[in-house]
């Protein structure tokens, strides 16, 4: 892996950029140039932020530490070469999580590199975990020493083992000896203290067993005496009850009593009343509001008569000589065909007969004549005057006959026979009408008096009624209207008597005692648990002198009993259940057993454990002492050329012709510094993975180091670096001005 660019808004770095190369590439920056924030920035874009990491008292949690100056969000990228092809990772700010968003995408095409998360990027990209790369490839400032870990020891053994890096020979060493301590350690632990309570048991059981039959009779004895005494206590309660019952009721009743006619009086005082006068002059309103209605019931009473009256002088009204037709114009027909009657009556053919007479005479004259003078012409002349009388007479006949036809039809039709008869029919026609007048008049009359009548009450009802509800508003009919003037006019009355009540009612309930919760056992009981209902309760058989006497004989026998109850329960709790005994002592033997198995088991596994390490160490020391040795002799100009390390890491060292080595707390601080940074070399290139070699990154490795030794380690540095891509940060310039010849 070969690391490009880094760009980090992180801690004193605001959107700081540092470019790399392959191999070796030293980065010399001033104190509190950043050079620690880039080392924690790198492993922070590899392995995310700590996020339940804590601040102490002499650190901070990383979070905090290299949270950005600027108060900006903490963000970063990098760019990198990895697995054939340059790829981007990026972290920012998601939430409340520093460096909680992560992104990884290839640089040419900007897609998505699969399988590449937050929580996987470092073991992915470097192939170790976090630990094991912090204690091989990742040296902070003052970092250089190597101390054990589980996950960096199971990655070693990982090396020369089966390759699987699930096993920590320490932890489980530890987690053994833990468990075998637990189990036996001297005296003490799970199986002599099994040995030692099984022991105990033994003896402890045989009092048990005598104890357990008194405390069985014991309990048999309480138990009836218990019995018998939540009998007798729940009929000295059922007494008490039923009297307290009695004295509730009485008191409630009289409080009842108080509050009801305090309420009457308080809404006598309260009311505001007309005066007496006004009173008294309503009430009179009132009766005559009554008698009004009297009145109008009369009234109403004769209306079906004078209906009748009227439908009888209408019936008698309808006259068929007349029909339609009123009075004057019944009068003035009757006295047009009565007149007409009376001109009928005239010969009214007297002219044609004249008329005829004359032609007949002045006949018989021309007849004389032309008989006398034999002159034709006369002859002639008393002919054609014979014909006209003739004709005039024959007319005077019909005309007379058709005036008596028509004066016999209108007498006819008047059922009359003379002229009079017929105004005599008009003039009782005129009557009739006249009386039917007269009885629609009176039940109009009537009508209109009853309507008078009905105006003049409810006018009175209203005023009655407005008077009324100034005092009253809750009456609505003539009833309540009278019993609230009454009980206006005995106000006075009522007064007297509900005072009286009220003082009355008040001396008895002073004179009762007040039941509260602390001395009435029904108001206890409603405080208790909230009921409303309060029965009677049921009689009881005994009386209470009874019941307290068979109350006080049985707890005294109940408390012997209970005290000789006590006593076993005591020996019981000494000695313990017989049948639990037994039964602990069974579980105690298996437990015993079993734990004696555990512990053949694990020493067993303890000592194969610890044969197997001793196989693993035979394989896995020489590969890393001699790598250390080389790197550490090229570094010391081969003053030492051998290094020994522990499983734990601890080092020692032996000089060149020395015959025994020498511990690393004997050595110079750059010495120690040198071994270590061997050690750390040695286990880069055994723990790390040699494909697409993690970066090694060392933040002023090589402060410690004098000039020579310094160049020393830089020539081992280039020649690492043709493997690796080195990144050392260094506040010196001599490190670049040596590289530079």
């Amino acid at each position: 892996m070969i690391i490009k660019k880094m760009t980090a808004t992180f801690g004193r770095l605001e959107g700081a950029v540092l470019e790399l190369k392959e191999g070796l590439n030293v980065l010399q920056l001033p104190n509190e140039g950043g050079k620690s924030t880039w080392c924690a920035f790198l492993r922070a874009m590899f392995y995310g932020i700590p996020t339940r990491e804590r601040d102490t008292r002499t650190t901070l949690a990383e979070k905090n530490r290299y949270a950005p100056w600027s108060g900006s969000p903490m963000a970063g990228e990098v760019l990198l070469a990895w697995g054939g092809r340059d790829i981007l990772i990026r972290r920012f700010a998601k939430g409340a999580a520093p460096f909680g968003g992560f992104e990884a995408v290839d640089a040419a095409t900007g897609e998505t590199v699969p399988g590449l998360t937050g929580e996987n990027c470092g073991e992915v990209l470097l192939g170790v975990s976090r630990e094991v790369w912090q204690r091989s490839a990742f040296v902070g400032q003052s970092g250089l020493g190597v101390d054990a870990d589980p996950e960096l020891e199971r990655r070693i053994a990982a090396l020369v083992s089966s390759g699987e890096e699930d096993v920590s020979f320490s932890q489980t060493e530890q987690t053994l000896k833990g468990w075998l301590n637990r189990r036996k350690h001297n005296k003490t632990g799970l199986i002599p203290r099994l040995e030692e309570e099984l022991s105990a048991l033994e003896g402890a059981r045989s009092a048990a067993v005598q104890n357990q039959r008194r405390l069985r009779e014991a309990q048999v004895q309480s138990q009836a005496l218990e019995t018998r005494k939540a009998e007798l206590e729940a009929e000295r309660d059922a007494q008490r009850a039923r009297r307290d019952w009695a004295v509730l009721e009485q008191y409630s009743s009289a409080v009842k009593e108080l509050r009801k006619a305090q309420e009457a009086l308080s809404a006598l005082e309260g009311e505001h009343l007309p005066s007496r006068e006004e009173l008294r002059k309503a009430q009179g309103d009132l009766t005559y509001y009554n008698t009004l209605a009297l009145s109008i019931k009369e009234a109403k009473g004769q209306r079906e008569p004078v209906r009748a009256q009227v439908e009888a002088a209408e019936a008698a009204a309808v006259d068929p000589i007349f029909p339609g037709l009123s009075p004057d114009e019944a009068w003035r027909q009757a006295g047009g065909d009565a007149a007409k009657v009376r001109d009928l009556e005239k010969s009214g053919a007297a002219g044609f007969t004249g008329a005829g007479a004359v032609c007949l005479l002045a006949a018989a004259g021309f007849a004389a004549a032309a008989v006398l003078l034999e002159t034709v012409p006369f002859f002639a002349a008393a002919g054609g005057f014979v014909v006209a009388g003739v004709l005039f007479l024959l007319t005077a006949r019909r005309t007379a006959a058709k005036r008596r036809e028509e004066r016999a039809a209108l007498l006819e039709r008047y059922g009359a026979q003379f002229p009079d008869d017929i105004l005599e029919k008009a003039n009782a026609f005129r009557e009739k009408w006249t009386a039917a007048e007269e009885a629609r008049r009176n039940a109009g009359q009537l009508e209109q008096s009853i309507r008078d009548l009905e105006d003049q009450r409810g006018a009175l009802w209203q005023e009655l009624l407005t008077f009324v509800h100034g005092f009253a508003p809750e009456v609505t009919d003539a009833f309540g209207v009278s019993a609230a003037l009454s009980r206006g006019l005995s106000r006075e009355e009522r007064l007297s008597t509900a005072r009286v009540k009220v003082e009355g009612a008040r001396k008895l309930v002073d004179s009762l005692p007040a039941p509260t919760a602390e001395n009435n056992v029904i108001l206890e009981r409603v405080r208790r648990t909230g009921e409303t209902d309060c029965p009677e309760p049921p009689p009881v058989e005994h009386s209470p002198q009874q019941t307290a006497a068979a109350l006080s004989a049985v707890t005294g026998e109940l408390q012997r009993v209970r005290e000789e109850l006590s006593h076993a329960q005591g020996q019981r709790a000494a000695l313990g259940d017989p049948e639990e005994l037994e039964h602990r002592q069974e579980e105690l033997r298996e437990a015993l057993t079993r734990r004696q198995g555990e512990y053949a088991a694990l020493e067993t596994a303890l000592e194969v454990l610890r044969e197997a390490n001793s196989a693993l160490q035979s394989r896995f020391s020489p590969r890393l002492n001699q790598r250390a040795g080389e790197l550490f002799s090229a570094l010391t100009g081969g003053k030492y050329q051998e290094v020994t390390l522990t499983r734990e890491l601890e080092a020692s060292a032996r000089e060149a012709g020395a015959v025994l080595p020498r511990r690393a707390v004997t050595l110079s601080q750059g010495t120690v510094d040198q071994l270590y940074l061997a050690m750390r070399l040695a286990v880069c290139e055994l723990a790390l993975p040699a494909e697409d070699p993690s970066p090694l990154v060392l933040d002023d490795a090589l402060t410690d180091f004098d000039d020579g030794r310094m160049a020393l380690a830089l020539d081992c540095l280039k020649d690492l670096a043709r493997e690796r891509q080195i990144l050392l940060f260094t506040c010196h310039g001599r490190e670049k001005a040596c590289l530079e010849g």
